[in-house]
């Protein structure tokens, strides 16, 4: 058995894999193959929430460290890192990756600092240096203007990986593989008395086949509803422009671009947008890109697939007309 190792933690919730884990495990495998590694994952989960273990061995795991236990049927982040890092602390990986989500952001530090470790967030790109090794850590910088590419001289290499930026791994159903029981680390107290959740997100921005954004032509919050009803119509989500939300129009969630979520929907409506670079970062990968903008030169017509010259206060009430008539 191969001493090295690359872990992946998996993230769920109710039993359910986020996706991004999909795409760790095939960039995972990529990086352990060239170290000659084991490719590893931590999943925990509640007892009843579904499996799991056996897909991520479908996906390229070699090894699974499972840990079942009520005390992960809350996301108590302090929780799950104290589980992380004992298993990490045990199992010694060079390098540990975790996605970039609302979770996996919060996560990742508290790991880090508990087992010792420098942490790269946000990552674009990972590869390995041929000379000595290490893994070469590849992230925006300076609102995406450069791309930094960062080592760390501490084990575990530990970087969080931003959701979309590569393809998941092909599942293979006669694959095989090992899963260990391992045996969950319980607080004395949960950080969690109670929790109530507001509300239910239809999906996260990343996964939607249509995305209408708005950008910094929109001239006062109420005016996203518009933007929003013509999301609904075409069963989309509603994206927006770092404009936007530095003014409080829409939440954090809603942002495209590199300091917000990347995309890569079916058709992308971008209404009022100029095209800043960091913005066509989070979009350009997009199969169809329909802009709309007073301003005949801004940047994003350049990748645009059908431009429009028009006010988007004009334009967005005839689309939505011309949708509500199909």
């Amino acid at each position: 058995m191969r001493d090295r190792s690359v872990m992946i933690f998996a993230e769920q919730k109710n039993g359910v894999i986020h996706r991004v884990c999909y795409e760790l495990l095939g960039k995972g495998r990529e990086l352990a193959d060239i170290l000659n590694a084991e490719l590893c994952c931590a999943f925990f989960n509640a007892p009843g929430a579904g499996g799991g273990a056996r897909e991520l061995i479908f996906r390229g795991a070699d090894r699974v460290y499972h840990i079942e236990s009520d005390s992960f049927d809350l996301p108590d982040e302090s929780l799950y890192a104290a589980n992380l890092a004992k298993l990490i602390g045990e199992i010694k990986p060079e390098i540990c990756l975790i996605g970039a989500t609302s979770f996996g952001r919060s996560l990742a530090p508290r790991v880090a600092a508990a087992v010792g470790s420098g942490l790269t967030a946000d990552c674009t790109g990972l590869t390995i240096d041929a000379d000595d090794g290490g893994l070469i850590q590849i992230r925006p910088a300076f609102s995406g203007n450069i791309l930094a590419r960062i080592k760390t001289n501490t084990l575990p290499q530990m970087a969080t990986v931003r959701y979309k930026e590569f393809d998941e791994a092909a599942r293979d159903p006669l694959r095989t593989g090992e899963i260990e029981i391992v045996d969950a680390v319980k607080p004395l107290r949960s950080a969690f008395e109670s929790i109530i959740e507001l509300g239910r997100k239809k999906g996260e921005i990343s996964d939607a086949a249509v995305v209408v954004t708005a950008g910094a032509g929109l001239k006062k919050a109420g005016d996203i509803e518009m933007i929003r009803e013509l999301a609904e119509l075409l069963g989309g989500s509603v994206g927006a422009s770092r404009a936007l939300v530095e003014k409080g129009f829409v939440s954090k969630d809603h942002q495209v671009g590199y300091s917000g979520s990347r995309v890569k929907p079916k058709i992308y409506f971008a209404f009022g947008v100029s095209g800043s670079a960091q913005h066509m970062a989070g979009m350009r990968e997009s199969e169809t890109v329909i802009a709309v903008n007073t301003d005949a030169s801004a940047p994003i017509f350049d990748i645009a697939d059908i431009g429009i010259v028009a006010d988007m206060y004009e334009a967005v009430p005839v689309i939505i007309k011309a949708v509500g008539e199909i």
